[in-house]
């Protein structure tokens, strides 16, 4: 039906954790200062190669990259050769595993990511912020127009309502919680392990949450910021420490959970050989959640080093999903109810052109008809031609009011390019 009624069409560009490995997922990541370049790139105007994306909305989490656009054809190699080209990457090496949506496959999905569905943990709390900061980072750089602002509000709308009118938010397992999870499956004594927490965002945060559930008593923050180390440190009885301090406090962990949002490789393997040398063969259990990722993958090669990442953590989801996976019918339901909000709206963007020109119309032929009659009575005062104007304007605009509600009503429907094509015949549009 989208691709019927609405001129434009709607693209979503993406990989995600389902798709497509950690160490690509990586290499694609917008990072902050990546994302504001990638988006200003759009707005300068003068780059033709771009000049067919209308419109452009940017989403990247740890477990997925998406470009949604709108363009007048379904350009997916536009938007493969955007994403190449602002990420140094080949297109070779990601176009197996990318999925292209269009028109209302790509509303669909983006309403089932804001909602959860579509999560590597059904129902995780995070994602929807995730998209309303990639909407707010667009709009600063004004690359959305008024069919992805629309959109993004509308799935912003339904992730609200997922997490309020069900309970599929409700004690969420986090990818964070997962690891810790995993982790407590490797050391079952938690609280005896001593245990590093490497960065201080909100990933870092749920990490350290899930291991006081689990009576983890000795936990370390570390962080480039010290000042954010000491205030997550503070609010679960835990020590900070300032990144420099890594290696000298390495030694000593017996886990480490890195989640740091540093662009680049934090532990490497000749870190970890140093650590090892001191530990007398107690073993040393990485658990890596950070895009890019923080741990070098060749420390799983290190004799007493076990290393977890990301794509490990997709087979360990817990076993016990009911609770949430019995509310996935109520949150469809609301991403049907807003997905049917959102296909109206865009139905009435073919319409709307097409009330203005007949509005647009009557008021020419209204003017030209007062400019005679006035022309014809020139006693009138400057009061009596303002009344006889707004007495025109209100008969005009109530012998319209029937027709174009009437237009308004069927741009949804089975027949709105044929009523469509009737009015512009009718009064003589085209």
């Amino acid at each position: 039906m989208v691709a019927e009624i609405c001129a434009s069409h709607i693209l979503c560009l993406g990989l995600n954790h389902a798709t497509t490995n950690v160490a690509l997922r990586e290499r694609l990541a917008f990072y902050p200062h990546q994302l504001q370049t990638a988006l200003a790139r759009l707005g300068c105007g003068d780059d033709s190669a771009w000049n067919d994306i209308k419109e452009l909305v940017i989403l990247s989490t740890c477990n997925r990259v998406e470009i949604y656009a709108v363009a007048n054809k379904p350009i997916f190699d536009t938007l493969e050769a955007f994403l190449s080209e602002t990420k140094n990457c080949p297109q070779v090496d990601f176009t197996d595993t990318a999925y292209r949506l269009l028109d209302g496959d790509a509303i669909q999905h983006l309403l089932e990511v804001a909602s959860g569905l579509d999560s590597m943990v059904v129902g995780e709390p995070q994602i929807l912020g995730q998209v309303t900061d990639a909407y707010s980072a667009a709009r600063n750089h004004g690359t959305p127009g008024k069919i992805l602002s629309r959109m993004f509000e509308v799935a912003i709308r339904t992730g609200k309502r997922a997490r309020t009118e069900t309970t599929i938010s409700q004690n969420p397992a986090s990818i964070a919680s997962i690891a810790v999870k995993l982790i407590a499956e490797t050391v079952p004594d938690l609280s005896a392990a001593k245990i590093m927490v490497l960065g201080a965002g909100e990933m870092a945060e749920l990490a350290v949450e899930s291991l006081r559930k689990r009576s983890a008593m000795s936990i370390l923050v570390v962080n480039r910021t010290l000042q954010r180390a000491e205030e997550l440190a503070k609010r679960w009885e835990g020590k900070a420490a300032a990144l420099e301090t890594l290696l000298d406090h390495l030694q000593d962990m017996d886990i480490v959970i890195a989640s740091t949002g540093a662009p680049h490789i934090v532990i490497r393997p000749s870190m970890v050989e140093e650590a090892m040398k001191y530990r007398h063969k107690r073993p040393l259990v990485f658990m890596d959640i950070a895009v890019p990722r923080d741990v070098d993958p060749e420390v799983k090669n290190i004799s007493g080093a076990y290393l977890y990442d990301l794509d490990g953590l997709s087979d360990h989801l817990e076993s016990n999903m009911a609770q949430r996976e019995a509310e996935v019918p109520k949150v469809r339901a609301i991403v049907a109810e807003e997905r049917a909000v959102f296909d109206e709206y865009l139905a009435s963007l073919d319409v709307v052109p097409i009330i203005v020109d007949i509005r647009n119309q009557a008021d020419s032929i209204r003017q030209d008809e007062l400019r005679k009659a006035i022309r014809r009575m020139p006693d009138l005062t400057p009061e009596m031609e303002r009344q006889i104007d707004a007495l025109t304007k209100s008969i005009v605009s109530k012998i319209l009011h029937s027709p174009t509600t009437k237009l308004r009503s069927e741009a949804n429907g089975l027949y709105a390019a044929d009523y469509a094509s009737i009015v512009r015949a009718l009064f003589g549009l085209d």
